[in-house]
Parts: structure tokens; C-alpha cells; sequence
């Protein structure tokens, strides 16, 4: 994205006509003057390029003799402002007519229409924000919980910028001490403690893994937490899915081995997005579709923060139990197991009461529902919400939920682990320095210190037109 700070830009910076009022916006060093030459203030006076910044006007946009609508003007003036740049934003009424023709006029009068993310990149560009805070904002915007909320928003206001700013400060004052033992070198000088480096190297290592493990968590609160519903055919698996979703999102038959793919779909409980997953049915078979389809749905057990394993409560008790010990061993002790004993209405009481006391004592986390009758469910809600409130980060917590973030780190790490080899082999101040320098600068990628045009092309082609 090419930027020309010399000129203008314009858009309509709210969903058209989805409400009864509408905002355009003008950044640039034109903006109030290109208004100023469209607008009527109710009250005789001022032009707006004379009046102070953080006000409101009233008044029309017209064009000639002509009235397009009746408006409200707020005024922001450069430096202090959203981009660094004037700012106007003209507060309209909500109609596609009304909006297109005041968007064609500023554009006859010098204005040029905004590419996508250009007011966002204008404030990078223009040091109000980092490139990690400008991602911050488009995950802000298209956040769909609340939590998606609260770590786009600390995300936002620095929190990720934060910490690596430290990293990057405590990598770059031990790289000067050791330029500076060079510029010393026929003296014999240490400026620099190998042993204090070492440890240094050691702990910004520890903040990256902590920050890299992190990404398992932001990719659950932006994407949603993966449940997967597993169990042999016919158990309920796509009635559940239906069921939790409240629509016929999954085919549903007699017939076994309908679902031969893996069906998702998103919901929110609780504050939480969850991903579900409905797979097909586990057992041996012939059928080369229904083996792919099986397949699948190991990887995704597999991928699967919460797995709900669905059993018939009209089999018999001990072979449910082996059952279930035996799916257990796909598992990893980090995936939330949830045991659903399904059709329990089809079954006696005492049978389902003794299949649930078996689960249990082996500490089986154990459910009885019916999937098609919709008995029980609200409590499988509660039982998600419970565990997925686990996974939630606290306010203050920095949470990596960009791949690109997570992928820099990684590079760093690596540079550092080279810069610890290079210690243990007592290489050169020079030659460690390359390493520490690379680390540096993979830092820097994350939040734009480093960066370059294709990386900015494609992160801000990302944003909305009129952000």
C-alpha cells in the first residue's frame, strides 16, 4: 500500500445504511479546509479551520444552492488526533443516497477516497500507535466475545508493545557494552559480564516460551475454544450439534455413518466462543469415504481442547466403561474430557444412575442427557462455560493471538539460542553480536520498528474501508 501523506482521504467510516446515522471521515492536511467548503453552520461566524479542536458544528452540506443534509461537524486538529493528521468527521443521516452524494462531493472538492486500513496505517505511519496496536484494533473490531474484547483492547493500549520493548531494551544496552569492549579490544577490557549475558539470554528466553505458549489460548479466544463431538455411529453426535446450535446444521438418520466430514459451527456461552465440531461416527469399516471421514475426525480429537464423548445409555455398563478406557487413550492430559451418556430417556433410571456412578468412580467427568428431548443440555453449557473460564486469561495477562507475532518470537528464540551456543563455545564479542541483533530485530517486527512494505500491504488490506 502506497501512503502519500500529501494528500486527503475519505470514507464512509460506518456500515452503510445499517443505522439512522452515518459517520464520514477526512484525515489529511486539507480535511477541515475540503469541509469547510461544503459546510453551512447554522450559526453565522468562524470558518471551521478557526474554530477549536474537540468541538462540534451544526449545520448543512450543500452543494451550490443545493442542501445534500443536515450534519454534525466534530473537529480534530494534528498532532492529537486518531491518524496525527486534521481530522474531520462528518455525523450524517443513515441513508445510501444521503452518504454516497456527501462522499462525492468531498472528493469533487480534493478529497480522494480511502483504501482499506489507510486511516489505521496513517496513524502507524505517524507514530500514534505500533503495528502490534494496529492489528490490536482490527482484532477489536471484529471481536465476537467478551474476552476476544478485553485482549484485543490490552493489546491495544500497549500491553504486548510493553514487554518487548523491555526485552528489546535489556538486549540492546548488552550489545552496546559489548560494541564498546571492541572499540577497547588492544586493552584487555570486559564492559560486558559473559556470565550476567548468559543469564539475561536465559530469562528473555523463558518471557518468549511464556509468551509462545500463549498463542494456544489467543487462538481459542479469537477463532473459539475447539470442542469435538466423538463416539461410535448413531450415538447422537449431529443431534447434539443441532441441538447446541439450535438449528439443522447436521444431517441426521438412522442410517450408520451419515456424517462422513467434520461439520463446525461457532457459538457464544457465557462470554466464550466455542468452535464444535461434529465428526463422524469411530469404528472399522470398509467404505473408503466413511475411513477418510474417520480420519478427519482422530485430527480433530486430536486438535480438540474439549473432546464430548457420546456413549448410548442402552448399552451394557461394563462395556461402556471399556469403552471409554479405551477412548481415553487418544487423549492428552491437557483436552477436557466430558463423558455424555446419551439417550438416557430411552433407558430405566437405575441403569443410567449405574452407568453414571461407574464413569465417576473411575473420575470420569460424566453427564446423562437426552440430545433429541434436550434434557440436560443447559447443564452441558454450564459445564463448557465452567471450563472454558479456566482458559481465560486475566485482565492484565498479554496474550499472543497473531501467527505473525507468535512466528517472529519464534525467529528471536532462535537467534538467542545461538547467541547461548556462541557463549558456551566463547565466541567473540563481534560474532555475538550478529545473533543478539537478529533477536533484536525480530522483536521489532512485532510491533513495527522493523518492518517492511509487504508485511504493512498485508496487515492493513485486512481493515475495513473508512478504519
Amino acid at each position: 500500500m502506497t501512503l502519500d501523506v500529501t494528500t486527503t482521504i475519505a470514507a464512509i467510516a460506518t456500515p452503510s445504511g445499517m443505522g439512522a446515522i452515518a459517520v464520514i471521515r477526512l484525515s489529511g492536511s486539507s480535511a477541515i479546509e475540503i469541509t469547510d467548503s461544503i459546510f453551512r453552520p447554522v450559526r453565522k461566524g468562524k470558518s471551521l479551520a478557526k474554530q477549536s479542536a474537540y468541538t462540534i458544528h451544526y449545520g448543512s452540506i450543500v452543494d451550490g444552492n443545493r442542501e445534500v443534509d443536515q450534519v454534525l461537524v466534530s473537529l480534530f486538529k494534528a498532532p492529537h488526533s486518531y491518524t496525527g493528521e486534521d481530522v474531520v468527521e462528518i455525523s450524517c443521516h443513515g441513508s445510501v443516497v444521503v452518504q454516497q452524494q456527501l462522499l462525492e462531493l468531498l472528493v469533487r472538492h480534493g478529497a480522494q477516497l480511502a483504501k482499506p486500513g489507510e486511516f489505521t496505517l496513517r496513524a502507524f505511519m505517524n507514530g500514534k500507535i505500533d503495528l502490534s496496536q494496529a492489528e490490536a484494533i482490527a482484532d477489536l473490531i471484529a471481536s465476537t466475545s467478551e474476552t476476544a474484547r478485553r485482549v484485543a483492547l490490552n493489546q491495544m493500549r500497549g500491553g504486548i508493545s510493553g514487554k518487548l520493548a523491555e526485552l528489546r531494551s535489556e538486549l540492546l544496552r548488552f550489545t552496546a557494552m559489548v560494541e564498546l569492549e571492541l572499540d577497547f579490544s588492544d586493552e584487555d577490557v570486559e564492559f560486558a559480564d559473559r556470565g550476567q549475558l548468559k543469564n539475561l539470554i536465559k530469562s528473555i528466553i523463558a518471557e518468549i516460551d511464556t509468551l509462545s505458549d500463549s498463542f494456544s489460548q489467543g487462538n481459542a479466544i479469537k477463532s473459539g475454544i475447539p470442542v469435538t463431538i466423538a463416539g461410535k455411529p448413531n450415538v447422537g453426535k449431529s443431534t447434539l450439534l443441532n441441538r447446541l446450535l439450535n438449528e439443522e446444521k447436521a444431517i441426521v438418520s438412522e442410517i450408520a455413518g451419515t456424517t462422513r466430514d467434520a461439520i463446525e459451527d461457532t457459538i457464544h456461552l457465557g462470554g466464550i466462543n466455542f468452535r464444535f465440531i461434529d465428526t463422524a461416527g469411530l469404528r472399522k469399516t470398509d467404505d473408503t469415504i466413511e475411513s477418510l471421514g474417520i480420519e478427519r475426525a482422530i485430527a480433530k480429537i486430536e486438535k480438540a481442547r474439549i473432546v464430548l464423548y457420546l456413549i448410548d445409555s442402552q448399552c451394557d455398563a461394563n462395556s461402556i466403561e471399556g469403552e471409554v478406557e479405551a477412548f481415553i487413550k487418544k487423549l492428552t492430559a491437557s483436552q477436557n474430557l466430558i463423558i455424555l451418556v446419551n439417550k438416557e430417556d430411552k433407558s430405566p433410571q437405575q441403569h443410567v444412575e449405574t452407568v453414571l456412578g461407574k464413569l465417576k468412580e473411575k473420575g470420569f467427568n460424566a453427564l446423562a442427557i437426552s440430545a433429541k428431548a434436550g434434557h440436560n443440555i443447559e447443564q452441558l453449557q454450564q459445564l463448557l462455560i465452567a471450563i472454558g473460564k479456566t482458559d481465560m486469561p486475566e485482565n492484565e495477562d498479554v496474550i499472543i493471538t497473531n501467527i505473525r507475532h507468535y512466528n517472529a518470537l519464534q525467529s528471536a528464540r532462535t537467534s538467542l539460542m545461538q547467541v547461548l551456543n556462541g557463549l558456551h563455545a566463547n565466541l567473540s564479542g563481534d560474532l555475538l553480536t550478529v545473533d543478539i541483533y537478529e533477536a533484536i530485530n525480530y522483536l521489532g517486527e512485532i510491533t513495527g520498528e522493523i518492518s517492511n512494505k509487504d508485511v504493512l500491504d498485508f496487515i492493513f488490506s485486512k481493515f475495513c474501508i473508512g478504519k
